[in-house]
């Protein structure tokens, strides 16, 4: 899955920490943060990969910034929302989870032909992540 680090750059987060906020579990375990992450990602990397579906990418953008906001509201710091959208260990994380969840759904992450099916299938289920696709043709 491609990474998010670029979308999540132009939010503009900053440092900053508290030292309550030192105390919450890593966002990788806040499941409302984590989830949603995953689904932007599978999204960006559908539409990365397959020419005939692109991002809908004030969508995305906004849907980032939600999490974002929503991450803060919870206590966490600009500093730990960075360091999570941040970390290699994170993304290659993400990228195995956005692999087993395409598999699962029966197509192949590998291909540009089964993320292109796989995109198709999400926007014609009305799924959050066909949500943040358009077909070109």
């Amino acid at each position: 899955m491609t990474t998010l680090k670029p979308l999540l750059f132009a939010m503009g987060l900053g440092a900053g920490a508290s030292a309550a906020a030192a105390e919450l579990p890593p966002l990788r375990e806040v499941e409302e943060i984590d989830r949603n992450m995953l689904w932007a990602a599978i999204a960006i990397e559908v539409s990365d990969e397959c020419p005939t579906l692109e991002a809908r990418k004030l969508k995305g953008l906004n849907f980032l910034w939600g999490l974002k906001r929503q991450a803060s509201s919870m206590g966490y710091s600009d500093a730990q929302i960075r360091s999570y959208v941040e970390s290699d260990a994170e993304e290659a994380r993400i990228r195995r989870l956005g692999e087993s969840y395409v598999r699962r759904a029966g197509f192949d992450p590998k291909t540009e032909a089964g993320l292109c099916a796989f995109g198709r299938a999400e926007i014609a289920r009305g799924s959050l992540i066909g949500s943040f696709l358009r077909s070109t043709r």
